[in-house]
């Protein structure tokens, strides 16, 4: 959920900081306070379009940040891991900041993004549904990923089972029509990988011949230094030095001191046992002069070899290994293409026979979804009858998209509607009015919210062009969508207002001719006294408070009797 917004020179706001809780927030307050302003900054938040406009006058930027707690499960962690961004105890922080230019800047936990990854991270915490924007359930590509969410438990073991055999199937038919290319690309491509084969083959490359050539051209550099150190240290011990003929002399002195004085013994020893351990390395070091032998021929016969090898590396791969990969796998497409005649007839037999198995799991996915789609028709249904819109055709239409196939199976799914009696079905998006279209919306949400995984639903004003009884209704039913999760509204209704969990009210002050907003949370006497307000207009009368009173006491006894979504 939106635990905590603070928006910066944005509009007419100069500071605010808010902080939310879950269930359902109302904002209200004077036309022209700043309702909507805030909505318009958590839209920007996560990823909306942005403009210059929006920076307060007189300040060079616009700043907006939020702070989302998720739990583990929430859909954002796949989709910031995606982008690379860490998410640590289930928090995380957006911030938009927009120049008087216009540029923004998008962060992310910190991390710098671009605005689509600002957008794709943000539809996963924020729907925001209002009179104006194209949202998700007016968006006719989004209707088969509803219904799939509906029915999850189900439709996913079945989509997954499709998809297993539709990836073997454009796999299959890839090959196939690399392989049925004109006879020309296929020659020119024989010819090409024939070529790099040939070359890699000629190398005779072996594994880790690289490391070992590099290991003894650094000897072989370092040749002179190495043969002096050697050379050195065992004149040292040998030579005109003497070194073991000295301790020699110190091992007999130290064993006649001993002899007379056991106190000596442990010294002794040591000498006696370094003394042999240094006869040792001297003949070793001998043995190793012996055989040191410097060829200049052989550095370079080193450099040629490592220049042919790092010549295929820019060609065929970053390692021996991986050249030596590469070669495999052009030998199986050599063979391929010099029998391309036999491979096709074998490739058109496996997608024959892969594309039955793919109608079948297809038609399987199809079935599934047809018994889902009935069921949520008959929850819509209930769910508009309880908004006073009983007379309401609500129906979900499938069209297949055969012969072709897409990831997600060969439906097609749409929403219909018709709102009266004898009007014929149309499509979801063509609804215009707006009071018929804030109920059906609501009804939709009712159902799909807690199928969808976002972490705040945002209603700004959505209960335009409704009264009365509807308007009881709606507040009920957006109530309803915030049972466990979290509901920001902006609402004109009394009875909406008196539903709310959390009562912001907005206002707007003027003070050194400027204008400012702020925001604060009522209390049980200042909500009563807002939602008279809101009844009666600017005057508020004993009458109109009990009024207010009444729909508050209403409100909690219907709270108590909410029907939790299906």
């Amino acid at each position: 959920m939106l635990s905590e917004l603070s928006i910066k020179n944005f509009a007419i706001i100069e500071a605010l900081s808010i902080s939310f809780d879950k269930g359902l927030t109302v904002l209200t307050g004077e036309t022209g306070a700043g309702k909507s302003i805030i909505i318009d900054a958590i839209h920007l938040l996560v990823g909306g379009r942005g403009s210059a406009e929006f920076v307060r006058h007189g300040e060079e930027k616009a700043e907006i940040e939020g702070l989302f707690q998720i739990d583990e499960h929430h859909p954002c962690h796949s989709k910031a891991f995606e982008f690379g961004i860490e998410i640590e105890e289930g928090m995380v922080v957006l911030r938009r900041d927009i120049s008087r230019s216009g540029k923004s800047v998008c962060r992310i936990n910190g991390k710098l993004v671009t605005i689509s990854t600002l957008r794709e991270v943000g539809s996963t915490l924020v729907d925001i549904h209002s009179q104006h924007e194209h949202q998700d359930l007016m968006d006719e590509s989004r209707h088969l990923l509803l219904l799939d969410q509906y029915g999850y438990d189900e439709i996913s073991q079945s989509q997954a089972e499709y998809q297993e055999v539709f990836h073997r199937y454009e796999q299959t038919s890839q090959k196939l029509k690399s392989l049925s290319e004109n006879e020309q690309k296929t020659a020119h491509r024989l010819d090409l990988i024939q070529f790099q084969f040939d070359e890699i083959q000629n190398a005779k490359l072996k594994l880790k011949e690289d490391e070992e050539l590099f290991e003894e051209k650094r000897k072989l550099a370092n040749f002179e230094r190495v043969f002096e150190a050697v050379q050195s240290s065992y004149n040292a011990l040998t030579g005109e030095q003497k070194g073991l003929d000295w301790i020699s002399m110190v091992m007999g002195q130290l064993e006649d001191a001993a002899a007379l004085d056991s106190a000596y013994k442990e010294i002794y020893e040591s000498v006696m046992n370094s003394f042999y351990q240094l006869e040792d390395a001297s003949r070793m070091l001998r043995n190793e002069l012996d055989g040191l032998e410097y060829d200049p021929q052989r550095l370079n016969e080193i450099e040629e070899r490592l220049n042919e090898i790092n010549q295929l590396k820019r060609k065929y791969g970053k390692t021996i290994e991986e050249i030596l990969e590469y070669a495999a796998k052009i030998e199986e497409e050599i063979e391929t293409l010099q029998n391309k005649e036999t491979h096709i007839g074998q490739l058109e037999k496996q997608l024959t026979s892969i594309k039955k198995d793919l109608i079948l799991e297809a038609k399987q996915l199809t079935e599934l979804r047809k018994r889902w789609a009935n069921k949520l028709t008959t929850l819509i249904h209930n769910e508009l009858k309880e908004l006073y819109m009983a007379k309401t055709v609500f129906e979900i239409r499938f069209e297949s998209i055969l012969p072709h196939f897409s990831k997600n199976g060969v439906d097609h799914v749409e929403f219909y509607i018709s709102t009266n009696p004898g009007e014929p079905l149309k499509p979801l998006s063509k609804i215009a009015s707006g009071g018929e279209l804030s109920r059906i919306m609501l009804a939709l949400k009712s159902i799909f919210s807690k199928h969808q995984g976002v972490t705040s639903i945002i209603f700004d004003e959505v209960d335009t062009g409704v009264s009365g009884r509807v308007a009881q209704s709606i507040a009920e039913k957006i109530y309803n969508v915030a049972v466990d999760s979290q509901v920001l509204c902006i609402s004109h209704l009394p009875q909406v207002a008196a539903m709310a969990d959390t009562h912001l009210f907005i206002s707007k002050v003027t003070e050194g001719g400027r204008t400012k907003t702020s925001v604060n949370p009522l209390s049980i006497e200042e909500k009563i006294k807002e939602i008279g307000r809101m009844i009666s207009g600017a005057e508020i009368t004993d009458l109109t408070k009990k009024h207010a009173e009444e729909l508050l006491f209403l409100a909690s006894e219907n709270k108590k009797i909410v029907k939790l979504p299906n």
